[in-house]
């Protein structure tokens, strides 16, 4: 998974007035899938009731990712809820679950 700039995200988000927030979440979704999430297509964002089981299963992925540091009712709170400072949290724990992939492990 990578490592994302969250400062950079919010900026682009503020300028795209949210355009940037549905593409931090789609790629998000993608890095989290390859992780095991099982997130569904992002087309589903643009059906109206669909689109909060969307950000549920999104906020699942964001557990499977962290390895359970964070819990999908936080993220899906934070991201749904508070969205650019939820966006920031939840990419901070993405991050740091990503730099503990890549430590070298002791054998």
């Amino acid at each position: 998974m990578r490592n994302h700039n969250i400062v950079l995200w919010i900026i682009i988000s503020i300028v795209t007035l949210g355009i940037g927030s549905l593409v931090w979440m789609v790629r998000m979704k993608n890095d989290m899938n390859t992780r095991g999430a099982g997130i569904p297509t992002a087309w589903l964002l643009l059906v109206p009731i669909v689109s909060i089981w969307w950000f549920w299963k999104w906020a699942v992925g964001v557990e499977i990712a962290t390895g359970k540091k964070m819990s999908s009712p936080v993220a899906f709170l934070l991201v749904f809820l508070l969205s650019l400072i939820g966006m920031a949290i939840v990419q901070v724990q993405l991050n740091a679950a990503s730099d503990a992939d890549q430590l070298p492990s002791a054998v």
